[in-house]
């Protein structure tokens, strides 16, 4: 797997090596021990998968401490545009964002490591998203900031009159007006 740096610290795209031949295509979708070479340790306890219709957006989530979540993403079925939003007080990239898009055909991985917000724009018909944690889940812990905060200029590549949120997603608050429980 090759291992691409992007312009905030710790986030990282992973592009696999792919093989193929006139019967399909086989890559390794994660080595521990590569992993583990190339960014650094990790322990993942959880596989998450969703599926989902043009236009949902999904976000930008995170866990509080103690359940903080590192992520290692990738979809497996359609388009996403995925983001991350740097949280960590006294980071030098506070609030600003990485994104990239994931879909079925270039099989690029994102991680997002702890103190970071994600989320994701289905830019497909339908889109299956999985990803890694290296935490459980833990309802208490959620959190989250706006995925519309016009503030992070965050360019979704759908229109804002078609993005389908959740109820929750709504009343997440906007970056300004966010208390972060995360340092730099």
């Amino acid at each position: 797997m090759e291992v691409r740096k992007t312009s905030i610290d710790g986030v990282f795209i992973i592009e696999p090596r792919i093989f193929e031949d006139s019967r399909g295509y086989f890559f390794e979708s994660f080595s521990q021990r590569e992993f583990e070479e190339k960014i650094g340790p990790i322990n993942f306890v959880q596989d998450n998968e969703s599926k989902s219709s043009y236009g949902v957006m999904r976000g930008l989530h995170f866990q509080r401490p103690p359940f903080t979540q590192s992520k290692l993403v990738r979809c497996v079925k359609g388009a996403v545009l995925d983001v991350a939003v740097d949280i960590r007080k006294g980071s030098p990239t506070y609030g600003q964002h990485v994104a990239v898009e994931l879909t079925e055909d270039n099989h690029r991985q994102f991680f997002i490591p702890k103190g970071f917000a994600h989320g994701f724009a289905v830019l497909s018909e339908t889109a299956v998203f999985q990803y890694k944690c290296d935490e459980f889940y833990h309802p208490e812990a959620d959190g989250g900031i706006s995925i519309l905060d016009e503030s992070l200029n965050i360019d979704w590549h759908i229109p804002t009159d078609k993005a389908i949120l959740s109820d929750k997603d709504t009343k997440h608050p906007l970056l300004k007006d966010f208390e972060t429980p995360f340092n730099y």
